[in-house]
């Protein structure tokens, strides 16, 4: 089972709308999809409730199970084979047991030095657990001729791994989110979605898996 935890102290990164894609570019590649919300906010839930397809099955972590959390998704292994867990914009209890479950942590951040600075404390955290990560440098500018996410991609990949493709800031990643489904569905000929596709291939065979 592969679970991929999607994590980093700041809100806006984009972790909700690349949760969505990937959860479904998996399930496009003959996975079982289960994504977990433990954001507050409960964003995963309502594209849930927007969407109109049975999978992938989508619900809220129980606030009181979450010392149990690494235990119960691994659990999920039976019935489903990739597990996604959107986490909130903070450093809390939930997101810290998010990142001890994981077989891969997704860290996104938009090329900016705000959002560098502002992912230090989550790469500290997953470091001092010793999960596998990776950033995914997301919400890029489109314009060919701006050096901003090739530098800041170059910088990535010097501290850690940095995942293949970088995202870049297109209309369908959020136009799929409204109408409650993933950008491979909304948009499947689409540059959004064939980037989905290949970022999902490259975090499957980054994620080392879990026995049931």
């Amino acid at each position: 089972m592969h679970i991929i935890t999607l994590t980093t102290q700041k809100g806006g990164a984009g972790k909700t709308t690349l949760a969505t894609a990937l959860a479904v570019a998996a399930q496009e590649a003959g996975e079982t999809a289960v994504m977990l919300d433990l954001d507050p906010q409960r964003s995963l839930l309502t594209w849930a409730e927007t969407r109109t397809g049975d999978a992938p099955h989508v619900e809220a972590f129980p606030a009181d199970k979450i010392a149990q959390l690494p235990t119960m998704v691994r659990r999920l292994a039976s019935s489903f084979s990739v597990a996604i867990l959107d986490t909130a914009g903070a450093d809390n209890t939930a997101t810290h047991k998010a990142m001890e479950a994981a077989t891969l942590c997704v860290v996104p951040l938009r090329p900016t030095r705000l959002d560098v600075n502002a992912v230090r404390p989550t790469v500290q955290a997953i470091l001092r657990g010793g999960t596998p990560f990776a950033f995914v440098l997301n919400q890029c500018p489109p314009q060919p001729n701006n050096s901003r996410a090739a530098e800041m991609a170059a910088g990535l990949a010097a501290i850690g791994s940095l995942a293949e493709p970088i995202i870049i800031q297109r209309a369908d990643y959020q136009d799929a989110y409204a109408v409650g489904q993933g950008v491979t569905e909304y948009a499947p000929n689409g540059k959004a979605a064939d980037e989905a596709r290949r970022l999902w291939r490259w975090v499957a065979k980054q994620s080392k898996g879990t026995a049931s």
